[in-house]
Order: C-alpha cells, then sequence, then structure tokens
C-alpha cells in the first residue's frame, strides 16, 4: 500500500537527519532545503485525468507530469518528506504543496530555500512552530533600510503586517489564529537582499548566512540524482496509483543510499555531502551480491571494506 510506503521515505529520512553528527551541523542547526521539480509518466488516460499535461501541449504531443516538492536534509542529503501533485491548476503551486510539509520541519531546524518561499504565510507558520529561514527576499518586495532597528549596514530588524488576502493553501480558521505582526531580520551583501528568523547579527554574521545560502543549489544536485542517475524523470507506471507508489519507492532506495553514504562518513571521520553519491551507487552494484552470500566476521569485514571504499570516493566540488 501506498501509505506505508511514503511513510518509510519519510521515517527514514528524518531518522538520519535527526542523527546526524554535530560536526555535520551549521552552529549547531540541522539545516534543511527545500525545492520543487517534475516527472513525467506513461500517456495513459488514467495518468492524464490525475496528472494532466501542460496545456501549451496539443492532445496526443504531450505526456502527463507531476510536480514533486521535497524537504532534503542539508547535512545526510536525505528526503526528509515531500509532496506532490499536478503540474498546474489550483493547489498545484510549490508553496501550496510546500504548505503540506511545513509540519515536518523540527524547532530549531533551518530552512534554505528559494526567493519563490519568501511569503508572509509560510515564515509566519515556520515561527509559529519555532523552526528558522534563511531565503532571499522576492522581488516585489523592496526593503527600506532607513527603518526599523539597525543591526550593521543595510542589516536591519522589520516588522512584516499580514496581508488581508490569504493564500488559497491556508484555511481562513488557520489564517485568523497567526499573529497580525511578525519581525523578521532583511540584510543585504553584494546587492542581493536576504531575508531570515535568526535574529542576533553577532551569532550569524551576515556573510556567514550569505555563505550558507550558497549550498541551496545543492538539491538541484539531489534531484539530479534521483531523475538521471536513477532514472526518475521519466516513470513506467501507467495508473495514479501505481505512480505514487513508484515515486515513493524511488525515494526511499535514495534515502537508503544516503543512510550507507551517512555511515561510511560517521566510521571514517568525513563528511556525507563529501562523498559522491554515484560512486556509492556502483560500489553496492559491485558488491551487493557478495555481501548476500557472507555472514559472521566475515561479512562484517566485507561490509568495512565497502565502507572504506564510500568514503575514499571524495566529491570534488566546492559547496
Amino acid at each position: 500500500p501506498l501509505n506505508p510506503l511514503k511513510q518509510a521515505v519519510e521515517s527514514s529520512g528524518k531518522k538520519l537527519h535527526q542523527q546526524a553528527h554535530k560536526t555535520w551541523l551549521w552552529k549547531g542547526h540541522n539545516t534543511l532545503l527545500t525545492d520543487g521539480t517534475t516527472v513525467l509518466m506513461p500517456d495513459t488516460p488514467e495518468n492524464q485525468a490525475d496528472f494532466p499535461q501542460q496545456s501549451n501541449q496539443k492532445p496526443g504531443l504531450g505526456f502527463p507530469i507531476t510536480r514533486i516538492v521535497g524537504l532534503i536534509s542539508l547535512s545526510v542529503g536525505t528526503v526528509v518528506s515531500y509532496s506532490m501533485g499536478p503540474y498546474q491548476g489550483k493547489g498545484s503551486g510549490e508553496t501550496s504543496l510546500f504548505s503540506r510539509v511545513i509540519d515536518t520541519i523540527a524547532r530549531q531546524d533551518l530552512l534554505l530555500a528559494d526567493r519563490y518561499y519568501c511569503t508572509w504565510a509560510i515564515i509566519a507558520l515556520m515561527m509559529q512552530q519555532g523552526s528558522h529561514r534563511l531565503v532571499q527576499n522576492h522581488a516585489q518586495r523592496k526593503p527600506d533600510f532607513r527603518r526599523g532597528k539597525k543591526l550593521g549596514a543595510k542589516d536591519h530588524l522589520i516588522e512584516w503586517k499580514k496581508p488581508k488576502r490569504k493564500p488559497d493553501w491556508i484555511t481562513q480558521g488557520d489564517y485568523e489564529t497567526l499573529p497580525d505582526v511578525i519581525l523578521l531580520r532583511e540584510f543585504s551583501v553584494k546587492g542581493r537582499v536576504y531575508v531570515t528568523t535568526l535574529m542576533n547579527a553577532k551569532k550569524y554574521h551576515k556573510k556567514e548566512l550569505t555563505e550558507l545560502y550558497t549550498q541551496r543549489w545543492v538539491i538541484e544536485l539531489d534531484f539530479r540524482s534521483l531523475k538521471t542517475h536513477m532514472k526518475m524523470d521519466r516513470l513506467r507506471c501507467k495508473s495514479p496509483e501505481m505512480v505514487k507508489k513508484e515515486i515513493a519507492v524511488y525515494l526511499l532506495t535514495y534515502n537508503l543510499i544516503r543512510a550507507g553514504i551517512a555511515r561510511a562518513a560517521k566510521v571514517k571521520n568525513q563528511i556525507p555531502r563529501q562523498l559522491s553519491f554515484m560512486t556509492t551507487v556502483q560500489v553496492f552494484n559491485e558488491g551487493i551480491l557478495q555481501l548476500i552470500l557472507l555472514s559472521g566476521k566475515v561479512l562484517k569485514y566485507a561490509i568495512d571494506g565497502l565502507l572504506n571504499a564510500i568514503a575514499s570516493r571524495m566529491w570534488h566540488c566546492k559547496t
């Protein structure tokens, strides 16, 4: 059934994220990344009904498409939660899908997201549950650093008032429970404006925050690993229910590979994100048949050798 599969994805991803070694964290915060991606599926009437092709494509010339928003651990790379829906139409936008996974973000966790997620309601909900965020300011919002409490050059605390119009993805009752005003920190570095709930300018210097924010793009590599290396970009199942299961199995497999990387990193005193995902897949593919046939001390030595092989392949890319 779908529900146990999805629960397995989220429980495995969340457990590994929460058990991240303290040296993998940023100033004590376990960091999460979020973004959206799309995948295609076979052109069947059932799939077209639930996940219609893009409206600018003529009938018969496009494939059903689904949008997925993922919540991925920066420290260990696992999928902590995810949400999926049609590519277009009411409730299909990234913020709508993200609203379904907000409550899985733990207290004191720090979320990195692009400017699309810089909305009053999302920030207010996260502040309400005690989690933090760092986002690039939305282009439509023009900061005025002459106002608010000054923390430094182009760095201040400012109040954001609740918009009168609520987003479609939140109920009127839930929207009314949110405060009328939230206090946020805005700062600018090299012409780019950022918004965060980390208020202490001495503990969280703006240059350190911008350096951390450069790692937001790592989620694009995670999606590439799933869609290109693991071939999730085009699904095989011919019904929506099976499509959802297929995605869950892909994500669970991805989390289990990430678990192997995290174990190798911990045993060998390295950082998971510096180890190669594709090399790990290759090592598993080459060694799994031998592991199945072993037991006892011989199996332990073989696993140690597997972890050594994973830990020896560094990902030579600055993040």
